[in-house]
């Protein structure tokens, strides 16, 4: 599965879409589609499901952009960037009730678009996390939503749904995350990251393992097997696991 950032970009001209959609390209992100009118957002958005959208405030048809944003407020809570050449004062007024993720004023630079994008993913939890020992950067925190985590690598933000990681690895103050088809080193705790996955999915059976137990294939005395792969189980931690497994 992709684990692009996939972003939804609305915008009124289509030849500035365009461009729009070729940066966040080269950026990185995977672009989910390229609409005109406010009408068509929530069907894509239902449909699609986009991480982020760039909304423009200016658009053709019965809603703006900001006026679309309340409508999709309703069904969800994908944030939203605002993208708009009126940077007047009535117009922010009118943007702010939306609670948008950010706010970018035409003309605009790659750089802004890209910061204003990581902004976002940075603050997608509805708490922010508290770093472990100080040791953290605030920029190198992944973020967390109901079903999937936003992780930095190779200089960009990338997308890790939770149905994907096999299970996560103690590494002394980082954490080794296994999924299908590869794996991130993150300069976090292995404690922060289970306090913030779902309890229902993710078990902890080693000091230096939590397991998805989706992705479990055998049990064995000391040991499970997920991928083909034996992960050490403590004595003291069976017994929750297979009480979990039974109630999965």
């Amino acid at each position: 599965m992709d684990n692009k950032v996939r972003i939804l970009v609305v915008e009124d001209e289509m030849i500035i879409g365009a461009k729009i959609s070729m940066q966040l390209t080269n950026l990185g992100y995977e672009v989910s589609g390229l609409l005109s009118r406010g009408e068509d957002v929530p069907y894509h958005v239902l449909e699609n499901k986009p991480d982020i959208i760039l909304l423009d405030i200016n658009l053709k048809g019965g809603l703006d952009g900001i006026e679309t944003a309340k409508l999709l407020s309703v069904q969800g809570n994908t944030p939203i960037i605002f993208l708009t050449a009126n940077s007047d004062e009535a117009t922010f007024n009118r943007a702010k009730t939306v609670k948008p993720a950010a706010f970018i004023s035409k003309p605009y630079k790659q750089l802004d678009l890209q910061r204003a994008i990581e902004l976002t993913i940075s603050r997608m939890e509805e708490k922010p996390m508290v770093p472990d020992s100080g040791e953290t950067d605030l920029e190198e925190r992944p973020s967390f939503l109901n079903d999937r985590m936003f992780v930095r690598t190779k200089e960009r933000m990338v997308k890790i749904m939770f149905d994907e990681v096999l299970f996560i690895e103690a590494v002394r103050n980082y954490s080794r995350i296994i999924t299908k088809n590869t794996e991130y080193l993150l300069s976090i705790t292995l404690k922060i990251i289970e306090d913030k996955l779902p309890a229902s999915v993710f078990v902890r059976i080693h000091r230096s393992y939590l397991v998805n137990i989706k992705m479990i294939d055998e049990v064995g005395e000391n040991h499970v097997i997920i991928g083909q792969r034996e992960i050490p189980m403590s004595s003291g931690l069976k017994d929750n696991l297979l009480q979990r497994i039974t109630k999965f």
